[in-house]
């Protein structure tokens, strides 16, 4: 029986660097209460988001992401010839093929890097990261570029009063490669699918090919049922990263969970008993939920604001429609 010669990779993977793109439209809640009756003081105190990016026409999911992934490879000090592989998370790319990778992995020029999908809502950056690690370590990549970008306006129902002013567009990207030593813990993931209905797409696309429905598919959930989980069942996962990396809440410098609501955040960091060192990110306030991107756009940001510093330890959840979620504590580029 002939041998299969084994795989020659780095003996860790490390983020090595982070960019993020933020649609230049700044959308306030009074635009949201155009369509909705409610109020800014209830939408911030349920929500905590004060305002949202949307994109414009030119502002596709492929551009958003070009920009945000040359901020990274720049961050990182490689060239786009060395991606090795691009990975994009996003649920509102339209076309069901080619994968939008493969057109940013040209635009990039990288030089024929693999290029996929993913579909992992609002955890498909911890998925994305997770398989990034794992093709740096296994060797089929030196360097992994690992997109979070959602266009959600476009899946946004803006007379739904429970999720009209959610959710936001703009795209996040880390190019994850080789390191010396740890610098991206074990992962933490899974699914519970009996209650994939609590966070779901309103209708499927051949509803509204074949006019079954005339309003073109949105996101809906279910606002309580996804809060408690989030709150109770992520905390425990988070706390499961955290084990599994061997690191304490009183070693972590920040945290950067999925930006879906303050609220949720807040309830987080008190069930985890976090100190009050603990840096926490809170981008949803002006960038509302953007779903994949979400937790790369609130690294970049905390990282450009010096909340936080290359070095620092953070545990990173994302959780969402699946459900699905995924947590890991990283080193910080």
């Amino acid at each position: 029986m002939a041998k299969i010669r084994p795989s020659k990779g780095h003996p860790y993977a490390r983020i090595l660097g982070v960019g993020g793109y933020r649609p230049t439209r700044v959308v306030p809640n009074e635009v949201i209460l155009e369509t909705i009756d409610s109020s800014d003081e209830w939408i911030r105190s349920r929500s905590g988001i004060e305002t949202r990016h949307w994109a414009n026409d030119e502002e596709t999911v492929a551009a958003m992401s070009v920009e945000a992934a040359g901020k990274a490879i720049a961050d990182a000090g490689i060239t786009a010839e060395q991606v090795g592989a691009v990975v994009v998370s996003t649920v509102s790319h339209f076309k069901q093929t080619p994968a939008v990778a493969t057109e940013i992995a040209d635009k990039l020029g990288t030089d024929r890097a693999a290029a996929f999908d993913i579909s992992a809502g609002c955890a498909g950056f911890g998925y994305g990261l997770t398989l990034a690690k794992g093709m740096v370590v296994e060797g089929s990549a030196e360097y992994v570029l690992v997109i979070g970008v959602e266009r959600l306006s476009d899946l946004t129902d803006l007379e739904d009063r429970a999720t009209a002013f959610l959710f936001g567009d703009g795209a996040g990207a880390v190019v994850v490669g080789p390191a010396t030593e740890p610098a991206i813990g074990p992962t933490v993931w899974g699914s519970e699918g009996d209650k994939s209905e609590t966070i779901k797409q309103t209708v499927p696309w051949t509803d509204y090919r074949d006019g079954t429905v005339e309003r073109f598919p949105a996101i809906t959930q279910e606002g309580q049922a996804v809060f408690r989980w989030a709150v109770f069942e992520m905390a425990k996962v988070a706390k499961e990263a955290l084990d599994a990396a061997g690191i304490t809440a009183d070693e972590l410098d920040v945290f950067i969970p999925h930006q879906a609501n303050e609220r949720i955040i807040d309830s987080m960091v008190k069930t985890l008993k976090l100190p009050e060192s603990v840096t926490v990110a809170r981008d949803v306030r002006t960038t509302g939920n953007t779903s994949a991107a979400s937790i790369p756009l609130a690294m970049e940001r905390l990282l450009a604001t010096g909340e936080a510093k290359s070095g620092d330890t953070a545990l990173v959840i994302g959780f969402g429609a699946g459900l699905v979620y995924a947590a890991t504590v990283v080193t910080l580029p």
